[in-house]
């Protein structure tokens, strides 16, 4: 079973989001089953997890359960206006687990570049709608490349 409690060696990211989601259970199953997330620990009594792929953190909290800090109205999709990136090294085990169950992307795999400068930043990327409508983005690093240079593609 997952841990129920912090490990003393566990280093907790700057900045973690927190998302409101109407089904633990469901939640975890997309994040942890099919993206790879392992749970750092828990409170499920109150619909709680922290969860860790690699660095990348988010928490999920249940709505109904808990304190919720509610600013307005939840409506569906969740998180309208911002996405999510998850750095990854490999997009193929998170978009076979996805296939595996017909989870719709909410854009392909492709593979883009990014001015970051007089340089550019590629990635291979696709984004996914978790069971609420939180937008992620996971996104694996195709290297740099100096400003309009297309070698390679």
């Amino acid at each position: 079973m997952e841990p129920s409690t912090l490990q003393p060696s566990f280093i907790p990211a700057k900045l973690v989001p927190e998302l409101l989601v109407t089904d633990i259970n469901a939640s975890l199953r997309f994040w942890r089953d099919l993206c790879g997330f392992a749970v750092v620990y828990h409170r499920l009594e109150e619909g709680f997890a922290y969860l860790d792929r690699e660095g990348a953190q988010v928490m999920l909290e249940e709505r109904g359960r808990g304190r919720n800090w509610i600013t307005a109205v939840l409506e569906a999709p969740l998180g309208r206006g911002m996405n999510f990136q998850v750095s990854v090294k490999t997009l193929a085990p998170i978009l076979e687990a996805l296939g595996s169950v017909d989870w719709p992307l909410f854009l392909a795999p492709e593979q883009k570049w990014y001015r970051t400068g007089e340089l550019e930043a590629g990635v291979h990327q696709f984004l996914v709608q978790d069971p609420d409508g939180y937008l992620v983005r996971f996104s694996a690093s195709l290297g740099h490349r100096l400003v309009g240079d297309t070698t390679g593609e």
